[in-house]
């Protein structure tokens, strides 16, 4: 997609119409949305994604490499793939750790938030978004525990508790700490390592 449509910013009290998960992936079935926009589905809005650069894609990269090991059977791991939380959200979490699911993940539904673990974003470029926009729309929705590694502040932000208002207890960790889910003790991961 293109830049804003509209400056300066439309008023709050303008009526939208929000886009739910059939009409964004049927925009993209029909090239309305092409396979390089950067986009992602928040409460019924198309929210563009920042590029990503070099250190976050290496901090992708060895978080995968980290957790892969260290998963018990069935767990899985999605990198970069939208998670459904409702009709209107489809956020796409730089890691997704996952419940096992009878389809394998291969049934046509994506991810939905009762499958989700831990959600972990990457934040090289996008603190603020991951911080005010993603955690209080993760917690809404039941997500137990999101990491935001924040690469600036070689600092990870644990959020855990998730609740209506957003997650009650919020954590940092950071070199020298030892980190691991809550739900999946035994992946214990070196701070150090997710920071490089």
């Amino acid at each position: 997609m293109d830049g804003p449509i509209a400056s300066p910013a439309l008023p709050a009290w303008v009526p939208r119409c929000a886009i739910d998960v059939e009409a964004y992936h049927g925009m993209a079935a029909a090239g309305i949305l092409r396979p390089d926009d950067r986009v992602e589905l928040i409460e019924g809005e198309l929210v563009g994604m920042a590029s990503v650069g070099g250190p976050h894609i290496g901090c992708v990269m060895a978080l995968s490499d980290l957790l892969s090991p260290l998963r018990p059977g069935g767990i899985r791991i999605s990198i970069q793939s939208p998670v459904r939380l409702s009709r209107y959200s489809e956020p796409e979490p730089d890691i997704a750790l996952l419940r096992p699911r009878a389809d394998h993940y291969r049934g046509g539904l994506p991810p939905l938030a009762e499958d989700a673990l831990l959600l972990i974003e990457v934040a090289d470029t996008t603190l603020r978004m991951d911080r005010e926009v993603k955690a209080p729309l993760y917690a809404r929705h039941g997500i137990p525990e999101l990491w935001i590694v924040d690469l600036a502040g070689s600092v990870v932000l644990v959020h855990r508790e998730p609740s209506p208002e957003g997650y009650r207890s919020v954590t940092e960790a950071r070199r020298g700490d030892t980190l691991a889910p809550a739900l999946l003790p035994e992946a214990a991961l070196a701070v150090a390592e997710i920071l490089g």
